[in-house]
């Protein structure tokens, strides 16, 4: 699996929301967390369309979380700017066919979306930001294999 800069920065910003008090400036986060500015407005954007994150212009503006953070998952930020969170060339595995040898592969596909689920849908922006992440991440970290590049 091949999370983008755009999820990436997306789930930063989110914790950096809900680690700050109050609105915060787009100019704010991006410096925080070292963001392109220009690339994070548009991620914010997209977490606006999704009712992630409110927004208010002016002095006293910025933006801050539509809902407490322990509310939006990690996976619920990702879909918000990447969509469904597995595909196999732009499609759900579920609507897939195959022949012949290949035709447990759909299977395969779907596990493995499942397995990403397990995880994205267990870790809370509060869990981010707090550094306390729940036990099925820090059972899957604590193997030494996980940290192996293959």
């Amino acid at each position: 699996m091949r999370l983008t800069a755009k999820a990436d920065y997306a789930v930063r910003a989110m914790a950096e929301l809900a680690s700050s008090e109050g609105p915060v400036k787009g100019d704010r986060i991006a410096e925080r967390q070292e963001i392109p500015f220009r690339f994070l407005e548009n991620i914010l954007s997209d977490l606006r369309r999704a009712r992630l994150v409110e927004s208010h212009r002016g002095v006293d503006g910025g933006y801050w979380l539509a809902k407490p953070a322990a509310e939006i998952t990690v996976a619920d930020v990702v879909r918000a700017v990447e969509g469904p969170l597995a595909n196999v060339r732009g499609q759900r595995p579920e609507a897939l066919q195959y022949i012949g040898a290949a035709t447990s592969l759909r299977d395969v596909w779907v596990a493995l979306r499942a397995n990403v689920r397990a995880v994205l849908e267990a870790v809370t922006i509060a869990d981010v930001a707090a550094g306390k992440l729940p036990e099925v991440v820090r059972g899957l970290t604590a193997n030494p294999e996980s940290w192996l590049p293959h």
